[in-house]
């Protein structure tokens, strides 16, 4: 085991894991240090796999084809559940108007029910762009993450360039960790 890199670990754990009789599984982080053809055929064994799945993981394709629920930590101690995976989390989740409900709203407003009412501070200006540019910047993180994993995919280019092949896959995981960083600061600007 001591001769194996983090992702032929990996790989050696989830075959153990999927060798033996299980009905319900918990996966923390299970994409991490996978490449493209295992964390394919992980996705096919997960959404054909007959039992219970509990899946901790900041991998949002991932979750989008595997997951048919997703719980959400709102905060303040607060758990929501909601339907599919993260895009349709982004969909369901309270304060949000899908585009095509925008088109539809009515002059009228629908009569609300009685909640309590919370104080939301107005971003400052310097906010207000940082949360403007973050989805960007995750998408450039994530295509540069898509493009490092299709290096590592193929076998000729890691013979060809062994050293370009390592960098990219110390990058791979600094960018999982970049990202983590970028959808918290996300996810606080919004709150």
């Amino acid at each position: 085991m001591k001769a194996l890199s983090g992702g032929e670990r990996n790989r050696l754990l989830l075959a153990k894991l999927f060798s033996r009789p299980a009905n319900f599984l918990v996966m923390d982080e299970p994409t991490n240090d996978l490449d493209v053809e295992t964390l394919e055929l992980l996705e096919e064994l997960l959404v054909g796999w007959p039992g219970t799945l509990l899946i901790i993981s900041h991998d949002r394709a991932f979750l989008n084809n595997v997951v048919t629920g997703s719980w959400v930590f709102e905060g303040q101690g607060q758990i929501s559940e909601y339907v599919g995976g993260y895009d349709d989390w982004l969909r369901q989740r309270p304060g949000v108007v899908a585009p095509a409900a925008k088109a539809k709203v009515d002059s009228k407003p629908a009569p609300v029910a009685a909640a309590p009412a919370k104080s939301k501070r107005k971003l400052s200006y310097k906010e207000q762009r940082e949360l403007e540019a973050l989805p960007q910047q995750i998408a450039a993180l994530e295509a540069e993450q898509a493009g490092l994993q299709a290096l590592l995919a193929d076998p000729q280019q890691v013979a060809k360039q062994a050293q370009a092949a390592a960098e990219a896959s110390i990058r791979i995981a600094s960018i999982d960790d970049e990202l983590l960083v970028l959808m918290e600061k996300w996810e606080a600007l919004q709150d």
